[in-house]
């Protein structure tokens, strides 16, 4: 058993994508527990499908370097963020609607866009490779995650504030653009840093699962974080083990790992649980027989 769990780790390979995914298990989380709270969890699907023309041209200007193609995908990305809200205050359409408008757009454009440049194979930009995690990579996930943490904690409390009482905050800082504005970019940091392990597609769910997976174990904010965190910590490094073992992509593994605490609490959680709903249905039946009697 030691083995197993410890052999795969003596390989660089591993190694590094075990430090790159840490680094994003730790600073993706608490920002997916805001999507989640600020019920913005549909912007994550519109960033992880934003970025990928971004980094499609950093491809054809800059090649396959992990800075050029990181750098267009953060331009992507807060380019169609900037745009669907645009689009939405200036025709009073639905946000929800051109948020799904654009993201679709900007996926196709991605995919025809690497498809003129020969030599990169796109299953890897969508879904990711362990074998992908080259030093370079490794800095731009540790990096990212050194940037975003402070950051986030420099905004928490306007943050937190914004999410549950806005008027409050206009009334007393003015308009929370600012704040919201920074939030976003951390969010679209932290999709693009985890496209080379994980993928464009596979990145956003290391941050939405735990988050979404910690509403049924955390009451308070501060225990959701928490929670969220551990589970995308243990899903790392389990899902990375699964992936050596099982010779699968190790995106989808660390994904379906995550996808299993999550299907745990809310089979058994103690929060907004099936368990839960049906003992307190059970608990009310007694109740409700006494007051017929």
């Amino acid at each position: 058993m030691i083995h197993l769990l410890v052999d795969p780790f003596s390989l660089g390979f591993m190694r590094r994508a075990l430090a790159g995914c840490l680094a994003l298990a730790i600073a993706g989380p608490p920002l997916g527990v805001f999507l989640v709270l600020r019920r913005m969890s549909l912007m994550s699907d519109v960033l992880q499908h934003g970025i990928l023309p971004g980094i499609a041209v950093g491809a054809l200007v800059g090649g396959l370097s992990v800075y050029a193609m990181g750098l267009g995908g953060v331009l992507a990305g807060i380019a169609v963020a900037l745009l669907a809200g645009a689009l939405s205050r200036a025709t009073g359409a639905r946000e929800d609607s051109q948020l799904a408008g654009v993201y679709l757009l900007a996926l196709a454009s991605g995919v025809a866009l690497l498809s003129a440049r020969p030599g990169i194979d796109l299953a890897h930009l969508l879904f990711g490779s362990v074998l992908a995690v080259d030093d370079p990579a490794l800095y731009l996930m540790a990096g990212v995650a050194t940037l975003v943490l402070p950051a986030l904690a420099l905004i928490w409390r306007p943050l937190v504030l914004e999410s549950f009482d806005p008027d409050f905050l206009r009334a007393e800082a003015g308009s929370g653009a600012a704040i919201h504005a920074a939030f976003l970019a951390l969010v679209v940091l932290v999709v693009v840093s985890g496209f080379t392990a994980l993928g464009t597609l596979m990145s956003v769910g290391l941050m939405m699962l735990p988050a979404i997976a910690a509403r049924h174990w955390g009451e308070t904010l501060a225990a959701q974080v928490a929670s969220a965190v551990a589970i995308a910590v243990l899903s790392v490094l389990i899902g990375l083990l699964l992936s050596y073992h099982a010779d699968l992509p190790a995106g989808p593994a660390i994904v379906l790992t995550t996808g299993t605490f999550w299907a745990i609490g809310l089979l058994a959680g103690p929060r907004f649980s099936l368990r839960q709903r049906l003992r307190a249905s059970t608990a009310g039946m007694p109740r409700l027989r006494a007051g017929r009697d």
